[in-house]
């Protein structure tokens, strides 16, 4: 009886190391296991990000940028996009698809030294550029093959600051 608790616990101990390397390699299941979120239509990719768990994540955004590596100047370089979000049938999970992107525009001031340098440009996306942080499922966007999706997460700070009544 004491050898199978012994070997019970070696197993324990076993099982979890295994899932805690699992985690560390940073590995994501395939998104087909998740849900059947639908294949990447004709000159589009589909593109996913995976979110590490953290704790209290209601205190955390992820702000997407949709966009491109372009060949800038001194300028602010800027476009936009048409980001749609839809609904997973039967499963309720939301994705995003990219309709459209509109070719970039810029200020016009002079560049002292007319250089050009690369550099990603962000299209505006409006209200859906910051999302809610979930852990649990993955981010879900289609694009044009050409266009790249990056995120950056914002937290909370812990200070909560009163209103002035005036």
């Amino acid at each position: 009886m004491k050898m199978k608790a012994i070997l019970l616990s070696a197993l324990c101990i076993s099982v979890s190391a295994c899932a805690q390397q699992a985690k560390t390699a940073d590995e994501h299941p395939a998104l087909e296991s998740v849900a059947p979120y639908p294949a990447a239509e004709k000159g589009q990719v589909r593109q996913v990000i995976w979110l590490p768990q953290q704790q209290n994540e209601e205190n955390y955004k992820v702000e997407l940028l949709i966009g491109k590596t372009l060949e800038v100047d001194c300028n602010r370089h800027m476009m936009g996009a048409q980001l749609e979000q839809q609904t997973l049938k039967g499963w309720g999970y939301d994705y995003y698809v990219v309709k459209s992107l509109t070719p970039p525009a810029s200020t016009r001031m002079a560049c002292i030294d007319n250089s050009k340098h690369q550099a990603f440009v962000a299209a505006n996306i409006g209200a859906h550029s910051l999302q809610r942080y979930n852990s649990k499922l993955p981010m879900v966007i289609y694009t044009p093959a050409d266009v790249q999706v990056k995120y950056r997460l914002w937290q909370a700070d812990s200070a909560i600051n009163e209103a002035v009544t005036q």
